[in-house]
């Protein structure tokens, strides 16, 4: 008997893949696509399938282990968010020329605003680069069914397919009617093929052009593809504003039209925009005088409309081209395109009570800061004290926030902050300048894409500090196990691989490992670090600062509490609130001094080392 349970869209698409018989999943984490994975695993145990789960170190191994499988001839799927498939495109490309046997669908999730990511990228231009077909999926429920669309559609073609679905649905809610999620029993099986699975550029150029074959069947088949790619033209009827939208933007627009009781205009939706369903669009574009295109992020199916003078968009300057489409936006744009046309504008303003009563209540900005007890925070504390002059590159994680401490001078992308390290040091040696640089890479991130570009920088001798900051888990996306602890993903043991041992592998002399809450210590270990690069028979100098995150060990990441105070010998000199920005520390104006808000307050007591007056004690 059918019944109904509430899942968040990351877990519709687990769901999804699962109903379609997926034995293998693999996975980096990263907003907004963590979840899937995790969702994932709570299926697996409570159905009792057997299903392969992993965390992966980075998105391309995620990308390869998923492709073996479909190789192999099973149903997989890997996921990641969209600044993820960067990583993984080299191993994406040539997936799409070798193609697959069994299903194998990409989940890109997509992050428009950028709520926290890199870029605003579309994957949808991904996929048309590297020439598979992609869905775009406009709620929890769609997400679910696409995911065995995908699977389906890569088994048919035998072609790797991209699930695009963006924040909008990885988080939303909904209620989803549940069934029997059959077992998959098909077993591996391995066809040796090397003119296929290891081809030479002379057999590439043979299965390019049998993508392409697969991409002109796959068009045709989107242009019939009902239940996702649609419109509700009136036959023989000409419309003088037709609009055209996918993914989230679909779902706004058809809301809007819906409370506006706006039948006078009418919607193609296009849940599968690559292939490019032409014969729909055509015959869309013949039956309206103008094509308002909303999508999001990029100029994807705007591209593909061949007749220009028709669409408006972001190319013709009536859509942003940057910036989520929040609902509030597309309102002002249908509403602004609807006047300039000469036709009945919305009735409504497009802002919504709460909007109004949000701005009326003049709230303060607050940027983003470490947690209370954050032990990043000692970390770039005692790196500053240690090393005011360096230059401080770092990477992608929640330590990024060390920017606010003055301890972050450049953030690139994964694996960056090494890579960066080692490039400043050749540019001024190059010049004979002894400049100072202190790289900050996490636990999670080093595993990544660290080892890599350490190991070059050791080949070529560069010179620098590399502090690790170890807190033991993927912090930033959802506490997720890192290598360093020998947990997998469905929380079964490993094989715990310790940072030391990587280090050590890339050939780094100096390692040292420090608690950052003890910070004149560390600071002093920096200065030693410092010696150490400077030395003409030294090198990298690779310091792991180690400290449980408080927040994914709440009770034993700081097992001696310290409750502290401000006392009278405060002189208001703000250096705690500038330099070490505790979220606990404020300045009370009723006292005339710095305060401590005991509800927020860790009880870590790494405060009461930094005040230079000694105004902070334990109580």
């Amino acid at each position: 008997m059918m019944h109904q349970d509430i899942f968040l869209g990351n877990g519709a698409i687990a769901l999804g893949l699962l109903e379609a018989g997926c034995q293998v999943v693999t996975s980096y984490p990263g907003t907004p696509s963590s979840e899937i994975l995790p969702e994932v695993v709570r299926l697996v145990r409570s159905e009792d399938l057997n299903t392969y789960v992993e965390w992966s170190t980075n998105e391309k191994v995620a990308l390869d282990n998923a492709f073996a499988a479909a190789v192999s001839g099973k149903r997989a799927a890997c996921c990641m968010k969209q600044v993820g498939l960067n990583v993984a495109a080299d191993s994406l490309m040539s997936a799409a020329y070798m193609g697959t046997i069994g299903g194998l669908v990409i989940i890109s999730c997509d992050d428009p605003g950028p709520h926290s990511s890199q870029t605003e990228q579309d994957t949808r231009l991904m996929a048309r680069f590297a020439k598979v077909p992609v869905l775009d999926p406009c709620n929890p429920e769609e997400a679910r069914q696409m995911a065995g669309l995908a699977l389906d559609l890569s088994e048919e073609f035998q072609i790797p397919v991209v699930l695009r679905p963006a924040i909008r649905v990885c988080h939303a809610r909904q209620a989803l009617e549940l069934r029997e999620i059959p077992r998959n029993g098909r077993k591996a099986s391995f066809q040796k093929e090397p003119v296929r699975w290891a081809a030479t550029p002379k057999f590439r150029f043979l299965l390019h052009g049998e993508l392409n074959r697969k991409l002109k069947e796959i068009s045709r088949r989107f242009d019939s593809l009902a239940l996702y790619n649609f419109h509700n033209l009136t036959s023989g009827r000409q419309y003088p504003l037709g609009i055209l939208a996918g993914g989230v933007p679909y779902a706004v627009v058809k809301d809007i039209l819906s409370e506006e009781k706006r039948d006078d205009i009418p919607v193609l939706k296009l849940g599968a925009p690559y292939p490019f369903p032409e014969k729909l669009a055509e015959d869309f574009l013949n039956a309206c005088d103008r094509v308002l295109v909303i999508e999001e992020t990029d100029t994807v199916i705007e591209y593909f409309l061949r007749n220009r003078e028709k669409v408006l968009g972001r190319l013709s300057g009536h859509v942003p081209s940057e910036g989520e489409l929040v609902p509030e936006m597309v309102y002002q744009v249908m509403d602004r395109v609807l006047r300039s046309l000469d036709l009945a504008g919305l009735k409504e303003s497009g802002q919504g009570d709460a909007v109004e009563l949000v701005k009326a209540l003049n709230l303060p900005v607050r940027k983003p800061t470490l947690c209370p007890g954050c032990p990043h925070r000692a970390s770039f504390f005692a790196i500053r004290k240690a090393r005011p002059k360096a230059i401080f590159t770092s990477d992608i994680g929640c330590y990024t926030l060390g920017l606010n401490l003055g301890g972050v001078d450049t953030c690139l992308d994964m694996g960056a902050a090494i890579t960066m390290a080692s490039g400043f040091y050749h540019s001024f040696a190059q010049d004979q300048i002894d400049q100072p640089i202190v790289a900050t890479i996490g636990d999670s991130t080093f595993y990544h894409s660290g080892a890599a570009g350490l190991l070059n920088a050791v080949y070529n001798d560069a010179r620098f500090i590399l502090v690790i900051l170890d807190n033991q888990t993927t912090a930033m996306t959802g506490m997720q196990p890192t290598p360093g602890l020998g947990i997998r993903a469905d929380a079964s043991r490993g094989k715990a691989i310790p940072l030391e041992r990587v280090v050590a592998g890339c050939g780094i002399d100096f390692i040292e490992v420090i608690d950052p809450y003890n910070i004149r210590e560390m600071i002093q270990l920096i200065k030693k670090a410092g010696d150490y690069v400077k030395d003409p028979n030294g090198g990298i100098a690779v310091i792991i600062a180690r400290h449980p995150c408080v927040i994914a060990y709440r009770d034993t990441a700081i097992p001696e509490k310290v409750k502290v105070t401000v006392t009278d010998a405060c002189v208001e000199c703000n250096f705690c609130l500038d330099r070490f920005e505790c979220p606990a520390l404020y300045k009370d104006e009723t006292l005339g001094r710095t305060a401590v808000n005991q509800a927020l307050c860790a009880q870590c007591g790494v405060c009461i080392q930094i005040c230079p007056k000694g105004a902070i004690i334990a109580v």
